[in-house]
């Protein structure tokens, strides 16, 4: 399908992540009230693998409130956020602004970005966290990627893997507590539709626009999307922790993560490439 057959789901994406901001703005999960702390979002092998950021061109896809781009100004990179929401990009002007740091924030859709903020700008493009399963077309965002990419320049994903996006948080009528397999690790069943009244934050319904779709995208078809464009894989890591506790029976770890106490499996995944 081409990405004029996706539009209506993405165009739905759009005015759900419009209806989310405000609720994600005033949540305890994004704590934009408290002490802004980026950092608790990185696992700590994420700056190993960006390494030195200072003075570098940074552009963060699908930033959403960019809790985690000041982390990128904060650390001395020429930043850039963009996202696909008005509220978001509005809410993260806000963010930046109260915590001191400079963030140029565009608001695009990710397969505008190059006529959006230029051609060969970037030494790091970052994305991910819950971002690439709201595209329907990795080739064409491989594409993007790496005509944003200056010759050397790094993409980083950090990502949640697509085994967790399988697995069934929520038990059904007369089931216990484990979790099951449910959707798909695959892509190629078209999107998933999702009543997204309640997200991943505390606080309220979201109001008005509920409906979510996603794909769903796995490991391999991120790396073969990436190599036929040109870009080198020079790592790829699965980590067993996430940055907040996505079910109840998640233990704290000694990063400040959180992981599951058995079995052990991949829960994130961490990919980058060099143009």
């Amino acid at each position: 399908m081409t990405l004029d057959e996706h539009a209506g789901p993405m165009r739905a994406n759009q005015a759900n992540w419009d209806a989310r901001t405000p609720v994600h703005v005033a949540s305890r999960f994004y704590g934009i009230d408290q002490d802004l702390d980026p950092a608790r979002w990185f696992a700590p092998f994420e700056w190993e693998d960006l390494g030195e950021l200072a003075g570098r061109d940074v552009l963060h896809l699908q930033c959403h409130l960019g809790t985690e781009t000041v982390a990128f100004a904060r650390r001395g990179a020429r930043t850039v956020g963009l996202d696909f929401s008005a509220a978001s990009v509005e809410a993260a002007r806000g963010i930046a602004a109260r915590a001191g740091v400079e963030v140029a924030y565009v608001r695009a859709n990710v397969y505008d970005a190059v006529e959006t903020v230029g051609e060969g700008r970037f030494d790091v493009v970052y994305t991910g966290k819950g971002a690439l399963c709201y595209l329907p077309d990795l080739d064409a965002w491989a594409d993007v990627v790496a005509r944003l990419l200056r010759p050397g320049g790094v993409l980083y994903v950090m990502e949640f893997h697509p085994l967790l996006n399988a697995l069934g948080p929520t038990p059904g009528p007369g089931e216990g507590p484990e979790l099951l397999l449910r959707h798909d690790y695959l892509a190629g069943a078209g999107p998933v539709h999702r009543d997204a009244r309640r997200t991943y934050t505390d606080g309220p319904e979201v109001e008005g626009a509920t409906d979510s779709y996603e794909w769903m995208h796995g490991i391999g078809e991120v790396v073969t999307a990436l190599t036929r464009v040109g870009l080198a894989v020079r790592t790829l890591r699965e980590t067993d922790e996430l940055p907040w506790p996505r079910w109840p029976h998640m233990e704290p770890t000694p990063s400040g993560w959180w992981r599951l106490p058995e079995p052990r499996i991949p829960l994130m995944y961490a990919l980058s490439a060099t143009r």
